[in-house]
């Protein structure tokens, strides 16, 4: 669902949860996005952390020496940093990594985990 968000003709980088990080961190499961009542409210919070966890254009590391931070800044402008070891590599078109856990800021967080709690009352 992510990937479909992306405009095609531009590159990006994505780091996007991993299956159980949408479980444990958002409370969505993969079957959540065909759900007719839910598709609305998984599309809205799906979408706004891909602001958090995509980086317009490519993310190069080329140019960065082993160990050294880079900052890059996410679609929504929240800040990432990145590091090259050994294994870096030349990012080109959309370049996927599968994280264990999620990318957002502390005021999406707390309206997440206020969502889950009135959902238990």
């Amino acid at each position: 669902m992510m990937l479909d968000m992306l405009p095609q003709d531009l590159a990006f980088t994505v780091l996007v949860p991993s299956e159980d990080a949408f479980k444990r961190d958002l409370r969505l499961s993969v079957n959540d996005s065909f759900k007719p009542d839910k598709f609305n409210d998984t599309y809205a919070i799906v979408s706004r952390i891909l602001g958090f966890s995509a980086v317009p254009g490519t993310l190069s590391l080329a140019n960065v020496q082993l160990g050294e931070l880079v900052n890059y800044d996410s679609s929504s402008g929240f800040p990432l940093y990145f590091s090259k070891d050994i294994n870096g590599m030349l990012v080109k078109e959309i370049l996927v990594h599968v994280m264990d856990g999620v990318i957002m800021d502390a005021e999406f967080e707390e309206s997440i985990l206020a969502e889950d709690d009135t959902e238990e009352d």
